[in-house]
Formats: structure tokens, sequence, C-alpha cells
């Protein structure tokens, strides 16, 4: 049925790829060219094969799914010699009926050529592999949180009341301690005098806490988990190096993103390795937002809005976002913490943070388009459409009780 359907073309030559683990399937089309389907291996020489029969046909763009990470090393390869489209695989579903890779590669290509492929957005190479770290990084804070929780387990499970003393277990005056614990030591006057600082405030507290019952096993343990830690704390040393390295080359926009309440540099690190530093990729802020999952969803029938939920978007960046939303509702008179309480009061507190999400990555997208600083909205203006919305709500439930009120300015 697929087959039937007519597209006038605007491509002159194309290429439609249905890429898998192990196989590439790959349709030409063109004005002057026959169908023509080939499938190619996955290995670099076999596409590499496929880059010098597409040459061959004087093909000029290609279409492809996003299909997990089987796309990219073809991409890496192809890049160079041909306009690469990357599409959602929501966004071209073929006609139903029999399904075959075959078919999938000739109507990507059939809609390819039609120029109803809308391509997602790909950032430069040196940005994607900025990506990586950044996104690795997380991953190991991540794993490293998860190992901190096991110590606190384990010192539970012995009844070692650490934590309910020492603000963080894992500070100077708590490593002491666990060391002192794994190398055996556990008279609680020796490990109390271990603390530094203000904790030494609290000596009587600590012996209490430090005195239970660890076993041999409660000490292999600790140990264990804490070359764990030591080893993560090592590789994020590793990749924070690598990543300073890219930093150079985004100075400005670090230090411009960095203008905004709430975006300190590791925030604006991670928020362009999701982006990158050029938003003439993207048509406006409001693309940008979509992208990135932080704008109302648009869901209306007959006349019916039926749903605005947040659609999901970019989660790193989404969660970059987040993070310098909290930060930014902690400010002091700012407009995004005066936007963060207004929402709140209304919508609670998730949905604030969301709306504050947005109005910082709507900053950004200006800032980094035009390269200037963030400035701080005029509060008088703020307050000003603040006290007309405050009228107008309260003109209307007047109304709606049956009261005429005629205003009068003072």
């Amino acid at each position: 049925m697929s087959s039937q359907i007519k597209f006038e073309q605007v491509i002159e030559r194309g290429c439609g790829l249905d890429v898998h683990q192990k196989t590439i399937v790959a349709t030409v089309r063109g004005i002057d060219v026959e169908i023509g389907t080939r499938t190619f291996g996955t290995f670099t020489s076999q596409i590499e094969e496929l880059q010098v029969w597409l040459n061959s046909l004087s093909i000029t763009h290609i279409a492809m799914e996003s299909t997990g990470v089987y796309w990219k090393p073809v991409y890496n390869i192809l890049e160079e010699d041909f306009k690469i489209i990357l599409v959602n695989a929501r966004h071209i579903k073929n006609v139903p009926g029999h399904k075959t890779d075959k078919k999938d590669s000739e109507w990507i290509a059939k809609l390819l050529l039609s120029g109803l492929l809308k391509g997602s957005f790909v950032p430069a190479e040196w940005i994607r592999e900025l990506r990586d770290l950044c996104r690795y990084k997380r991953k190991l804070i991540a794993q490293r949180v998860a190992q901190r929780n096991r110590v606190h387990k384990i010192l539970e499970d012995a009844n070692i009341k650490l934590a309910s003393v020492v603000s963080d277990v894992f500070g100077v005056s708590g490593t002491l301690i666990l060391d002192a614990l794994i190398q055996k030591q556990d008279d609680p006057e020796y490990l109390a005098n271990l603390a530094k600082g203000s904790l030494r405030k609290k000596m009587e507290d600590l012996k209490l806490s430090l005195r239970g019952r660890l076993t041999d096993h409660h000490r292999f343990m600790l140990s264990t988990l804490r070359d764990s830690i030591d080893s993560i704390n090592a590789q994020i040393r590793h990749i924070e190096a690598r990543i300073e390295s890219y930093a150079a080359e985004l100075q400005q926009e670090v230090d411009l993103l960095q203008t905004i309440p709430g975006v300190g540099k590791e925030t604006a690190m991670n928020i362009l390795a999701e982006t990158g530093n050029d938003m003439e990729v993207f048509p406006d802020h409001k693309h940008l937002a979509s992208w990135a999952g932080v704008s109302p969803g648009n869901n209306e029938s007959a006349g019916k809005k039926k749903s605005t939920r947040i659609t999901h978007g970019n989660k790193y960046l989404k969660t970059a976002l987040v993070e310098a939303a909290w930060a930014a509702s902690h400010t002091k008179e700012t407009y995004l913490n005066r936007k963060y309480g207004a929402v709140a009061a209304r919508r609670g507190s998730k949905k604030a943070l969301i709306a504050v999400a947005h109005k910082i990555l709507t900053a950004l997208y200006y800032i980094l388009k035009n390269k200037e600083a963030y400035l701080e909205p005029d509060h008088t203006a703020y307050q000003e459409k603040r006290k007309q919305a405050q009228i107008k709500k309260s003109l209307e439930r007047l109304r709606g009780l049956g009261v005429q009120v005629d205003i009068r300015p003072n």
C-alpha cells in the first residue's frame, strides 16, 4: 500500500539506510537513477564500501533512523561526504503491512527525496566527545553515591551511628575514623579523638556513636567499598582533567552562562555538552525548549485541551536545567527566585522547577546566540504586571458573583 503513495520529489538523489547491529540496508532513489537496494555489513571496511558505492552514484543526501548506538559509526564515516539526516524513528512510521528491512529503507528513501524528513540535532564531533565525557562523569558520580550508601548500610549493620553525629561521613574526620575502623581500631575514645574542627565539640556523642559490634566481615566490606570509592574518585579526576581541555574552547560561553543565577561552571559545561555553542541550529528558543523537554505539551482535540505535560526530550539537558533551577530558586532578589515562588504557590514545587528551567533555557539561548551576558529583568515592570493580573482576576471573581465594580485609579 505504501508503494502507491505519490510524493513530489525535492531532492535529486538520495539514499535511505536501515541500520542494524550487523547489517545496513541501503536503498538509492533519484530522478535519473533506478531504485537499487544493497546490503552491507557494519565493519569499518564494509561501511567504507557503502561510502564508495554512494559516491559512485553521486548521492548527495542520506537519511537513517537513530537506532540505539548503531547509527554512530555509520554517521562518523559518511558525514564527510554526504548531507546526513538523522531521524527519530517515531517520525517515519511506515504504513502497516508486511515489514522488511528492504521496505523500511525504501520508505526512508522515499520520504527523504520528498523533503518530508526532519533531522535530529547532531552537534559537531568535538561537542559529541565532550558530551560523552560529561555523561560518563555523571554515571561515575551516581556509582560513587551508591557505594557510599552501602558504607552507611554496613555501619548501621554494625550499630556504628557515625552518620547521626557527623554531617559528612566521607569528610576529613569521617574518613580518618573509617580508616581506623578498617585497621581494627575499635576503642571509642581513640576513634573520637581523630575528629577535627567543630566536630570535637560533640566528643561525648561521638564516643557513644562509635561503640558498636564491628566484625571482620564488616571490616572486609568497608575496606572493599573504600577501595572502590577511591578508584571512582580517581576516574572522576581523570575525566575532569579531560573535560578541562575542552573547556578552553568554550571559555567565553562558560563565562557568559555563569551570569545566569543558579548556573555554575560545571552546570554550564553540562549544558554546552548537550546543546553545543551554536544556536543557529535551532530556529528559535521554542524549538530548543521542545528538544530539551521543558516546554508544555500541545494536545488539543475538538477545542478541548487534553494534556499539557512536558515531553521526554533530552534527559541529560533537562537534569542540568532542573539542577540550575533549584539553585536559582534559592537566590535572593532575582527574577528566577520570584518566578519559582509565584508558580510554586499555585501549582507546586515540581512544576515551578520546570517553569524556572524553561526560563533559564530561554535565557541561555539568547546569551549563546548574541554572545551577551544575562540581564536581570526590570523588577518594577514585573511588579506592575503582577498587579494588573491580580486586578483582572479579582474583577472576574466579583463579576462572577454578580457585582459590578467601577475602577478609579488613585
